[in-house]
């Protein structure tokens, strides 16, 4: 499976990445949105003000995230639209400066875990695959870290990685 690493905010605090899978026209943020977007619509604009406020005032602290979503030491997490509501988007967080969305959603407040929803379970296990990828790349060196540790750099135009 291929994954185009797409930037979509920059910020002077940090910057939010999101993917493509095998060449599709949305990307996974995208395609959250679009699947939550009648039901949760005033959730959703929540995460784009909490994306905005991190990118250019705050960076992506740990209070903005459920962290250890995934595997230990892997960065994936959890993005709240708020702790008192539904959703859930998850993403792989490094450090205070770079986080790439995955996709997610509707967290029933009936539910303790992730692994008790089909859908979030799935959402999950895709972002740790893309976690993976994105250290196997950095190992490889096709991905770098940029002069300052702020970004990620690719001597290609697009970021493209198997996982």
């Amino acid at each position: 499976m291929q994954v185009e690493i797409v930037k979509i905010l920059s910020g002077l605090c940090a910057n939010f990445y999101t993917v493509k899978i095998d060449g599709d026209s949305l990307t996974l943020f995208e395609k959250f949105i679009s699947e939550n977007k009648s039901k949760y619509n005033n959730e959703l604009n929540n995460i784009r003000d909490r994306l905005k406020v991190m990118s250019d005032r705050t960076g992506a602290r740990e209070t903005f995230f459920k962290i250890n979503e995934g595997t230990p030491g892997d960065g994936v997490c959890a993005l709240y639209d708020d702790p008192e509501k539904k959703l859930r988007l998850y993403c792989v967080k490094y450090g205070t400066v770079v986080v790439i969305l995955g996709s997610g959603g509707e967290k029933p407040k009936n539910i303790k875990a992730l692994q008790e929803s089909k859908k979030l379970t799935k959402e999950n296990e895709l972002v740790k695959r893309i976690s993976k990828g994105v250290t196997n790349a950095f190992k490889e060196k096709y991905l770098r870290w940029s002069l300052d540790k702020t970004d990620i750099e690719c001597d290609d135009d697009e970021i493209i990685i198997e996982i």
